[in-house]
């Protein structure tokens, strides 16, 4: 079977191995496990044959087949270590659809621990993508501009990024990447690495919408958002 025909693919990569929050990804939070909440905005964008999650843990694998997704393979161990990076991950993925003859031209890349991203949010991301470029890339704005500092030779603070002490309102903008979209170009991906994609486009979205969960604060904060209906 060969398709040719299909632009994009949804990868959700989800290792068993979390310190911070043991089985985070299953994990009930508020109202369901962790992962759902990606699998739900996939499933909104694509049908369920063009969404991947790539994992190496047999709990994570029956969570996921127990909502009615069929997770394609099982992720070698040596792609599931703490050394292990994104890049390898989606090369594995893109290469099990390849060798059966499905090709595509993005990834959509949605990690579990930013369950707060919207629908609107993701289609928004998406519709910034262009062959021209490498990737879109989901960020928030950063306050750390205002107060960044380190010591100098004497020990002393100084402030690194804003050095005049201006108002806030006058300094430069600065974004951090939040963890929640990525719509990354095959063709880059594979050519160059996503460590030297130089051809960048953000997408910004909310401090409340940006939670990436690595602690349990994180997941607190999330779990109230969600509860609250803060999140639409």
């Amino acid at each position: 079977m060969t398709d040719s025909g299909n632009k994009i693919l949804i990868v959700i990569p989800a290792r068993g191995g979390s310190k911070t929050i043991p089985q985070k990804n299953i994990k009930p939070l508020a109202t369901k496990p962790l992962i759902y909440y990606s699998i739900d905005i996939a499933r909104k964008i694509a049908a369920d044959e063009h969404i991947c999650v790539s994992t190496d843990d047999d709990r994570i694998i029956k969570t996921v087949e127990e909502y009615g997704l069929k997770v394609p393979f099982k992720r070698p161990a040596k792609l599931a270590t703490d050394e292990s990076g994104t890049n390898e991950v989606l090369i594995h993925a893109l290469a099990y659809y390849e060798r059966m003859g499905i090709h595509y031209n993005q990834i959509l890349l949605l990690q579990p621990t930013s369950p707060l991203r919207t629908l609107d949010q993701t289609k928004e991301a998406i519709s910034l993508y262009n062959d021209e470029i490498d990737m879109v890339v989901s960020v928030k704005k950063s306050h750390s501009a205002v107060v960044l500092c380190e010591e100098d030779s004497q020990g002393f603070l100084i402030l690194v990024l804003n050095k005049r002490a201006t108002r806030r309102q006058d300094i430069k903008s600065y974004y951090e990447y939040n963890g929640a979209i990525y719509v990354i170009n095959i063709k880059s991906l594979k050519e160059k690495g996503l460590s030297n994609f130089a051809r960048k486009i953000k997408y910004i979205m909310p401090e409340e919408n940006s939670i990436d969960i690595d602690t349990m604060f994180d997941w607190k904060m999330a779990e109230i958002l969600i509860k609250e209906g803060s999140i639409k």
